[in-house]
């Protein structure tokens, strides 16, 4: 039996609960899950008993370990794959993998920025890992003492690195995010502020963060999670009406105008490459449609293109690329990139020929991307973030996550902070009112 998303949320949602108000919570998932099974309640029962010894015995803070280069994440890779792959949902983004290549290829050093490797491991009394934090510290102008000193998890790209954040299993984000607090405020002279991303609405460390009066909240990112049963026929029976019908006519438009399909499931270094290149392509002219709805193309820099090829190369049991090709007529019409975690897939970016886009062959290669993951054994499905059709439609579980700013509580990071906010509000409101001017002339 597969163990709905939603439930999943409901055991995270446990931790946030006193262990005075477990009877409570228990009564209520005994009837969120009456029809879930025994394997179900007995993980709520087990997920209580937790909570009751962490609330009983108060967990200490972590100790805090800088690693001041690549080759101290690098020694760690295999822990930190662990922790990669207990999070939930699993992000191809926090592997160490994708965290050292990534470094390669984005790390910036110009005289006008300047990128510091700042990542930092938390570990327990036992020494053993919780979390990984892998930050930067980027310095504008790289020299100086006029310059701006930003903390920001790996991640500052065109879109590349879709979701940002702390590295650690969900039960343990509360006090991996108290110790980290603690330790970047007790070096406070060393930033001005950190863009601080991937926080769970109402969580333990949503209300820590919350709590400290240099904390600004800012945006939030939708992420989308997709539970697989058992069948294909289960699933396909269990969506909407709309998408049902969906379904219907993309395979029926193809059957009725003569068009047979293959789909195609290609991974391995030998095999990567040749489908990348395939994939780079269909995504550009998808990005290039203008009779479409805009879409950018992500991989339009080279060193983009050069971390993909680099991920297809190095494949580790964290994490494995998939590209899901649909051909027709000998053909690759259409394409979807995917990242493997262990039971999991995390659906990347995708592309297709304009000119099939009648027959709706993104709504297919998708469909078929399914069954191939309920066939091999993935239980659950991540649509990325994004709030769009593409992804609600297939009824999806929505994860919010909120982002935000903590400003140095040092007096220079406090004054380097407002200038900025100072001269961004000026910018904003003079681009407002250059808009405004150039209207006027227009209707003049």
């Amino acid at each position: 039996m597969y163990l709905d998303f939603c439930v999943l949320q409901a055991l995270l949602s446990v931790h946030s609960e006193s262990s005075a108000n477990a009877p409570r919570v228990l009564k209520g998932a005994r009837r969120v899950v009456r029809r879930q099974g025994k394997r179900v309640l007995a993980a709520i029962e087990d997920s209580l008993r937790f909570e009751g010894e962490r609330v009983a015995v108060k967990a200490p803070e972590l100790r805090v370990q800088l690693l001041a280069s690549p080759g101290e994440l690098s020694a760690i890779a295999r822990e930190c794959d662990e922790l990669a792959l207990s999070m939930c949902p699993r992000l191809p983004f926090a592997t160490s993998t994708w965290l050292e290549l990534w470094w390669r290829h984005y790390q910036e050093q110009r005289f006008f920025v300047r990128d510091r490797f700042y990542a930092h491991a938390l570990r327990d009394e036992a020494g053993r890992l919780r979390a990984v934090a892998p930050l930067m510290l980027t310095e504008r102008p790289g020299t100086g003492p006029l310059r701006a000193r930003t903390l920001a998890f790996f991640g500052a790209d065109k879109n590349i690195t879709e979701l940002r954040g702390l590295i650690c299993a969900p039960e343990l984000e509360g006090v991996v995010v108290r110790s980290l607090l603690a330790h970047v405020n007790r070096h406070a002279e060393q930033w001005d502020w950190f863009t601080w991303n991937g926080i769970r609405l109402g969580s333990d460390a949503h209300q820590t963060l919350d709590a400290d009066p240099n904390y600004h909240w800012s945006r939030e990112t939708t992420d989308y999670v997709l539970c697989l049963p058992r069948s294909w026929e289960e699933f396909r029976s269990s969506r909407s009406r709309n998408i049902k019908e969906s379904l219907r006519k993309c395979y029926n438009s193809l059957k009725r105008d003569g068009h047979d399909f293959r789909f195609r499931v290609v991974s391995g270094p030998a095999q990567l490459p040749a489908a990348l290149a395939r994939f780079i392509a269909l995504h550009q002219l998808r990005a290039d449609a203008s009779e479409l709805v805009p879409h950018a193309n992500v991989f339009a820099e080279h060193r983009a293109r050069d971390l993909m090829y680099d991920i297809a190369a190095l494949p580790s049991e964290a994490l494995s690329m998939r590209i899901f090709q649909l051909e027709i007529a000998g053909q690759v019409v259409a394409v979807r990139m995917g990242f493997v975690l262990d039971d999991e897939l995390y659906l990347y970016f995708s592309g297709f020929e304009p000119a099939w886009g009648k027959y709706s062959v993104m709504t297919t290669t998708v469909a078929e991307t399914f069954k191939w993951a309920i066939e091999n054994g993935i239980q659950r499905v991540n649509l990325s973030p994004g709030t769009d059709v593409s992804k609600t439609r297939w009824g999806a579980t929505p994860i919010v996550m909120h982002n935000g700013v903590l400003v140095s509580p040092d007096r220079r990071g406090q004054l380097v902070f407002r200038a900025l906010t100072e001269l961004n509000e000026r910018s904003r409101q003079a681009n407002i009112l250059g808009s405004l001017l150039a209207r006027a002339r227009r209707l003049g």
